[in-house]
C-alpha cells in the first residue's frame, strides 16, 4: 500500500513538473513601449543632454539675491506672474535699518541747525569787529587796540566753528543719504520684464546675500527665479568634451529636442556656444560636478507650441547634426 502511494506521489509531481515547464516555457509577447524611444535623426548626429530654460540674449534664467539679509516680511509677486521691469518682488525686515535712518536724520538736522547758529553768531561778531575797526578808523583812541584784537579773533573762531560745523553736518548727511540707500535694499525689484518662475522664500523665512536654505537639498537656493517666457523658448545642453570636434559649424548646425516620455520632438534654432569647456553637472542635481569630464555648453532655442506643456527646467534628449 505504501509502495503505491509513493508511486502516486511521484506521478503527481510528474505531471505538476510537466505542466509548470510548460507554462513557463511559453513565449509571452512584449508590452508594445508607452512611446516611441528617441533616435537619431541625422546620419552621423551627436547626443546631448538638455534642460529647458527660459531664453535669454545673454546668459540664462536670473537668478534674484538680496543684498541684506533679514527674515522676509512679505511677498507682492505669485510664481507664474509676469511682470515689468521695478515691480516690488518681496520685502525683508527693515526695522532696525528704518530706524538708524531716522536717527541719523535727525542728527543730520540737529547738525544743519548747529550750521544756521553758528553763522548767525558769525554775523553777529563780523559786525561788532566791523563797528570797532570803524570807530578806530575813525579814532584810534575810542577803541583799543587789544579789544579790536580780541574782536578780530572772535571772528576767525566764530568762521572756524561755521566751518567745523559745514563738515560735520556733510559728514552726517552722508552717512544718512547711505543708509536710506541701504534701506532701499529691503525691498527687491525685478530688474528686467519676465516671469517669475520659482519662490524659494516664505514669509518668515531668513535670506540672506547668499539666498535660502533648502531643506530638500542641503544647499541654498536664491530667493527667486525669474526667466522670459514669451515667443521663444531656450535649451541649453551639455556635449561631452569628446564629441565636441564632431560639432558641424554654426551655420550649418541643426538640432533636435526630444521630449522624454512623448512621442513629441521639435527642431531647434543654434542660438549661441559658450566658449568655455567646464566641469560636467548632473543635471538632476547640479550640486555634483563631474571633474573628470568636461563639456561644452550649447544654447538653442524654439518657439512654444501651444498644444505643449513644458516647463523651465525640464530634462529633454538632444540630437544635432549637420544640415543636409
Amino acid at each position: 500500500m505504501r509502495n503505491k502511494f509513493l508511486f502516486a506521489l511521484a506521478v503527481v509531481g510528474m505531471l505538476a513538473g510537466l505542466i509548470s515547464a510548460y507554462f513557463f516555457g511559453i513565449q509571452h509577447k512584449p508590452q508594445p513601449p508607452a512611446f516611441k524611444p528617441a533616435s537619431n535623426p541625422f546620419e552621423k548626429g551627436i547626443y546631448a543632454n538638455g534642460i529647458i530654460e527660459s531664453y535669454q540674449e545673454s546668459g540664462s534664467n536670473i537668478n534674484l539675491y538680496p543684498e541684506v539679509a533679514g527674515p522676509v516680511v512679505r511677498i507682492m509677486v505669485s510664481e507664474g506672474q509676469q511682470v515689468k521691469a521695478g515691480t516690488p518682488l518681496f520685502m525683508i525686515d527693515n526695522d532696525v535699518q528704518r530706524a538708524t535712518v531716522e536717527q541719523q536724520k535727525a542728527q543730520a538736522d540737529s547738525a544743519l541747525a548747529q550750521i544756521k547758529l553758528a553763522s548767525a553768531s558769525l554775523r553777529n561778531l563780523q559786525d561788532q569787529y566791523d563797528k570797532q575797526q570803524a570807530s578806530y578808523d575813525l579814532d584810534p583812541k575810542s577803541v583799543s587796540r587789544d579789544a579790536l584784537d580780541t574782536a578780530r579773533n572772535s571772528v576767525e573762531v566764530g568762521k572756524a566753528n561755521l566751518e567745523v560745523a559745514q563738515k560735520q553736518y556733510q559728514a552726517l548727511l552722508k552717512g544718512y543719504r547711505a543708509s536710506k540707500v541701504l534701506l532701499s535694499k529691503y525691498v527687491v525689484y525685478a530688474p528686467s520684464n519676465g516671469k517669475i518662475l520659482s519662490i524659494n522664500a516664505a514669509v518668515g523665512s531668513y535670506l540672506s546675500p547668499q539666498g535660502t536654505y533648502d531643506t530638500y537639498t542641503g544647499g541654498s537656493d536664491p530667493a527667486m527665479v525669474m526667466g522670459n517666457m514669451h515667443r521663444y523658448v531656450g535649451v541649453r545642453c551639455y556635449v561631452d568634451e569628446i564629441l565636441i570636434h564632431r560639432l558641424p559649424e554654426p551655420a550649418k548646425m541643426r538640432a533636435r529636442m526630444f521630449i522624454r516620455g512623448t512621442n513629441i520632438n521639435l527642431p531647434l534654432q543654434y542660438v549661441r556656444a559658450q566658449p568655455y569647456v567646464s566641469p560636467k553637472i548632473e543635471l538632476s542635481n547640479q550640486r555634483t560636478e563631474r571633474v573628470d569630464v568636461r563639456v561644452l555648453p550649447l544654447v538653442f532655442r524654439f518657439e512654444k507650441p501651444d498644444h505643449v506643456a513644458l516647463y523651465p527646467g525640464q530634462l529633454v534628449d538632444v540630437y544635432i547634426g549637420e544640415a543636409p
